[in-house]
């Protein structure tokens, strides 16, 4: 049987003004969500004692497979079919896909895909899937500058979006998201699974990204932003989203303060119809 979760409730302005601060924006409200900006509502609030000791719920979905072990974002698809509307009722229902276990070079690797559905009077407005991977309690990442994709090209070419993405910075995009996983926050923590710093959000990342379609390119309705995160960056330092080689009408990358990239996306046409949760 399928695991599935509902949240229902309303879409605030609130979290929409907390999310603009952040990103320095002065007046981008209105009555409907930005793309990708539905990740800071209907936040799930688990009680303190269901946390881990890493700062993820112990429980839920998804949960840990087993104790101690480490969880890592590594990318995800959204279909935008509508916007999200400001000060209305909404319910996300979440199912988990499916789950395979593979063996990697550090051990064990246990792969979740999650689903969200978010329907607002009766309408499907947008479909993600996030794929989470989990590693072995004991395994260690190899973080040797071997192990990074080789750096870009100087970035030249507009449109580009910089943000330097500091100890403050990683500590309220935390906050704003509800993610209490230490490894954003916690230096010791991060260095206990394995990171030389702070590690920077994966969904920070994809948002970014997903600011230079909504700004500068065509935006995401009626399209799929699937994203990959490529390498961990680890902070504080400066991220650039750039287009993709190809265009950014085909998607778009992000680039570290090296120019490795650490994340990558394409956009294109939505080819199938919104369905409901079953």
């Amino acid at each position: 049987m399928t695991e599935t979760a509902v949240r229902r409730g309303l879409i605030t302005v609130a979290q929409q003004e907390a999310l603009a601060a952040l990103l320095d924006l002065e007046d981008p409200l209105g009555s409907t969500l930005p793309e990708l900006w539905h990740w800071t509502q209907l936040l799930n609030a688990p009680a303190q004692r269901d946390l881990g000791p890493d700062g993820h719920p112990s429980n839920g979905i998804p949960a840990p497979p087993g104790p101690g072990r480490k969880r890592m974002f590594a990318g995800g698809r959204v279909r935008t079919y509508q916007l999200l509307r400001t000060g209305e009722a909404c319910e996300r229902t979440t199912q988990v896909l499916g789950t395979v276990v593979k063996e990697g070079r550090t051990g064990a690797l246990t792969f979740v895909k999650i689903r969200h559905t978010y329907v607002q009077a009766g309408e499907v407005c947008i479909v993600e899937e996030n794929d989470i991977v989990y590693r072995d309690a004991g395994s260690r990442l190899d973080l040797t500058p071997g192990t990074l994709n080789h750096p870009g090209p100087a970035v030249e070419a507009e449109p580009v979006i910089r943000l330097v993405a500091d100890e403050t910075f990683l500590f309220r995009f935390s906050a704003l998201t509800y993610n209490a996983h230490r490894i954003h926050y916690d230096l010791g923590w991060a260095h206990h699974e394995g990171y030389p710093g702070l590690v920077i959000h994966g969904p920070l990342q994809a948002l970014l990204m997903g600011e230079l379609h909504r700004r500068h390119g065509d935006g995401m309705i009626g399209r799929e932003f699937a994203y990959r995160l490529k390498a961990p960056a680890v902070g504080p330092q400066r991220l650039t989203a750039v287009p993709a080689p190809d265009g950014l009408e085909h998607g778009s990358r992000m680039l570290d303060t090296f120019g490795n990239v650490t994340a990558a996306a394409t956009i294109s046409p939505i080819d199938e119809p919104a369905h409901r949760p079953v």
